[in-house]
């Protein structure tokens, strides 16, 4: 058994698949675009195709084809810029502005957090196909592949699938789910072409964004419709995502008024299992949204943007039975279908006072054949305001409600109690930044104040400090307390996790015993005191460097304590089960250094490093009964490097190589591992782009991860070849 001190295992993700994993019932985005030329979406969402690879191969290369010819004969037509990943001076990328640390605008260099911001063009020339792929390059980010659409993302330990400690948000509306306390990777899609920059925080940012943003919080920025305007199109092909294809259009309605739309759809073919056989985990996924931007006057500004998705993943998953051989093995597949829409007005009332007002709904609609159905949705309206107090004081306020219905069925393998729940959770921040000794101290003061249905009131304050100490340096200190509020499945959950069959040793009991995890209503937030040192530094006008180190002390972590056996004869046959029941019994402290450097070697070569240190001693209280081993450490890798070279070549060339360096995760037995990628891109003429990528040329292939609670078969990491094509007009 394996409850480690993870967020629970409910849902499972699976994919409609046949014996040999493929998907069916593919839809294309350029079968798209025909039948809504003829008028056929009735037949487009009511009736399945049969294509094989090799049609779907073709329509990408005639959309290749059609780009080309189209790029020939506009060459002189106005069109965007791609960005040269060496324009910007380092002195650009520290006065980069970021909103995450304070929620209003304000330099890198100011902020009193270990921020780091992935660009663009980062995203770019790394020739990421995901949001999980682009986190890969953040120092500190423990980013691992379980299954072909399944990862685990953690900052500063306790990594899993759902990792229960790090916030994600697009656009400011939170995709953390309250069912687990986790994220749904394989449905947080974007295009990217249409990120502006990820910001991530290593370290909590409670006192802002609230519960769950315990040691981390991902910040995904999207481009406003201004930034946007005009076409392109995208296709990819390739041995693992066999098809990607994109189409994005924006606009303007009158002088101050812009729109932009966009659909997008891929393909992923299954993976292989570390066993050799076909994992089934395939995964496909049609994605359509908006996004305006109106300036009705020049004290407001309006954003009215939303998404809708229809996503259908695969795995192999093993649940336990009652009937010999006690557990069955299959290809189990999942449906995921959903949609938000999120409007907000900026209103400045001068140069020193603004505010914002901020509403969001997120539907989500699971449905697993084989685990649990859950529909849940999510209503969160936020109010901000921003005041600068003469020249040397900056205060931000706000207020927050949000409310949560969520309804599921359940399974023998998974139960939830109740089957109908609303949460209702009521918010309010301030912090205050304050600048001395002419602005080179500055002094940040502020808390969150929440109340939860769980459990009550919970108070998240920090104190940060950052000293210029020289124009090119300066130093950050940061104390601060942040919670992990509990989620519904650790109040309501009961999880069969394995049978063990009458007589069997250690037991010898007449009766099945059916090993089981359940939540409980005693269940309280977990606690972080989490104390953080910075130091920045540009070392020449092609040089820079930036470190920082960090403590933690956690407390009321969870634990799975076991309790008294129960007898059950609903479904037949009578059976024990063995309880294990979610508990606070476990606290300690974790430590480690992220340094990271940034170097232009030459004018058109620029070099990236980090690296990062963990060390976790967390331990059971002596009166936890938890049966699994003390320290998750092994769960996490110790030791992470990661190098990216970016070089301008002539003739409108470009070369990127990434070289990645992962330690042992020694509780899951899965050895360290290098990888090794790369990328060149090529613009024949200004509207064009074309791409080469392969991944993993170090090694054939590697595990790296292993899933909790829920036996989902993990997939080796295989080396991979793709090509991609840009066109923008």
């Amino acid at each position: 058994m394996n409850h480690r001190n993870e967020p629970h295992r409910l849902q499972q993700e699976g994919d409609g698949v046949s014996a040999d994993g493929n998907v069916p019932g593919r839809k294309s985005l350029a079968t798209f675009v025909d039948q809504l030329l003829e008028g056929k979406l009735n037949t487009l969402f009511n009736r399945r195709h049969k294509r094989g690879p090799a049609l779907g191969a073709g329509r990408i290369f005639l959309v290749g084809f059609l780009a080309v010819v189209l790029a020939a004969t506009t060459v002189a037509q106005t069109s965007q810029n791609v960005p040269d990943v060496t324009s910007m001076s380092l002195e650009d990328l520290m006065g980069m502005q970021v909103t995450s640390v304070s929620k209003r605008t304000q330099k890198l260099a100011d902020a009193a957090a270990a921020v780091f911001v992935i660009t663009q063009e980062d995203i770019r020339r790394s020739g990421a196909t995901s949001i999980p792929e682009a986190l890969r390059m953040v120092p500190g980010l423990e980013v691992a592949r379980i299954d072909e659409n399944k990862w685990a993302i953690g900052s500063r330990g306790f990594n899993g699938r759902f990792d229960n400690k790090l916030l994600v948000l697009i656009d400011g509306r939170s995709v953390y789910t309250p069912l687990f306390s986790g994220v749904y990777w394989n449905i947080q899609d974007v295009m990217l072409e249409d990120v502006e920059r990820i910001e991530v925080i290593r370290g909590p940012g409670a006192t802002l964004w609230g519960a769950n943003a315990v040691d981390g919080v991902i910040n995904i920025i999207t481009k406003s419709s201004k930034s946007t305007q005009g076409g392109i199109i995208t296709a990819e092909a390739g041995t693992e995502e066999r098809t990607a294809e994109s189409v994005r259009y924006g606009g303007k309605i009158g002088d101050n008024n812009y729109y932009r739309i966009f659909g997008k759809y891929f393909d992923w073919g299954p993976s292989i299992a570390s066993t050799g056989r076909a994992a089934a985990d395939g995964w496909h996924e049609l994605h359509l949204g908006f996004r305006t931007d109106l300036k009705p006057s020049k004290a407001d500004s309006l954003t009215l943007q939303g998404d809708i998705y229809q996503n259908d993943s695969g795995e192999t998953l093993t649940v336990p039975s009652l009937a010999a051989p006690y557990s069955s093995t299959f290809p189990n597949k999942s449906s995921f279908a959903g949609g938000n829409l999120l409007g907000r007005w900026n209103h400045a009332f001068s140069l020193s006072s603004s505010t914002s007002l901020q509403f969001y709904y997120d539907k989500t609609n699971v449905s697993d054949n084989s685990l649990f159905t859950d529909h849940e949705a999510v209503y969160d309206i936020d109010f901000q305001h921003d005041l600068h107090v003469g020249e040397s004081q900056e205060v931000v306020w706000g207020l927050g409600y949000r409310s949560i219905q969520d309804n599921n069925g359940s399974s023998f393998t998974v139960a939830l109690q109740p089957g109908h729940s609303r949460l209702n959770q009521y918010s309010a921040f301030a912090q205050d930044e304050i600048s001395l000794l002419d602005r080179r101290l500055r002094i940040t003061v502020g808390s969150k104040f929440e109340h939860n249905d769980f459990t009550g009131f919970e108070f998240e304050p920090n104190i940060r400090f950052l000293g210029n100490i020289g124009k090119n340096q300066s130093v950050w200190a940061a104390i601060s307390r942040a919670v992990r509020t509990p989620a519904l499945t650790e109040r309501g959950l009961q999880l069969n996790e394995a049978v063990i069959p009458a007589g069997a040793p250690p037991f010898n009991s007449p009766l099945p015993i059916v090993v089981a995890i359940f939540g409980s209503n005693q269940f309280q937030s977990e606690d972080l005191v989490a104390y953080e040192v910075g130091y920045r530094v540009q070392v020449t006008s092609t040089l820079s460097a930036d470190i920082t180190a960090f403590y933690n002390n956690y407390k009321n972590l969870r634990t799975a304590e076991p309790g008294a056996p129960i007898v059950e004869g609903s479904p037949i046959p009578t059976y024990i089960v063995l309880p294990f029941v979610a508990s606070n019994k476990m606290s300690g402290g974790t430590y480690g250094i992220e340094p990271y450097v940034d170097w232009r070697v030459l004018p058109k070569w620029r070099l990236l490093g980090s690296y990062s240190y963990l060390q976790m001693d967390i331990r059971k209280n002596k009166d936890s009964l938890d049966p699994t081993p003390d320290n998750p450490d092994g769960e996490s890798p110790r030791h992470q490097f990661y190098l990216r070279s970016s070089l301008d070549l002539p003739k409108h060339f470009e070369h990127d190589l990434v070289l990645r360096y992962v330690g042992r995760l020694q509780s899951l037995n899965i050895p360290s591992y290098y990888s090794l990628d790369t990328r060149i891109g090529w613009r024949p003429v200004k509207n064009l782009e074309l791409s080469f990528s392969a991944q993993n040329l170090l090694n054939h292939q590697h595990l790296e991860f292993i899933p909790e609670l829920v036996n989902t078969l993990p997939t080796e990491v295989r080396r991979t070849f793709s090509g991609a094509l840009t066109y923008r007009f």
